[in-house]
């Protein structure tokens, strides 16, 4: 079995504009205006805020289904991030299939 790639992961990305990266920024907006509904009924004596606060966590839970099952066509993966301390993969050398006419490879 084949070792996954980092290509085959979906990585958040702020520069890209595809439907998937660009719901990201919902989940703030949907949980202020719920808190903001859930005292507002607290304060016209219809609910109190005690009892309706599952309301917030459906809300959190469906922000996050809408996000996993937005669409990634046009999606840009970020470049990898290695922390300071670890290894990088090295880049391949241009003409890394040639040999080079100097005269330290030579001997």
């Amino acid at each position: 079995m084949a070792t996954p790639d980092y290509d085959d992961y979906y990585v958040p990305n702020r520069a890209c504009h595809c439907l998937r990266c660009s719901s990201r920024w919902l989940m703030g907006p949907a949980v202020l205006i719920t808190v903001g509904v859930l005292f507002l009924l607290q304060q016209l004596h219809v609910f109190n805020f005690g009892r309706t606060f599952p309301v917030l966590l459906i809300v959190i839970g469906l922000v996050k289904i809408a996000q996993r099952s937005a669409p990634d066509t046009g999606h840009i993966q970020p470049p990898p991030y290695y922390p300071p301390g670890m290894p990088v993969a090295p880049s391949p050398a241009p003409g890394a299939g040639s040999r080079p006419d100097s005269e330290v490879s030579r001997g």
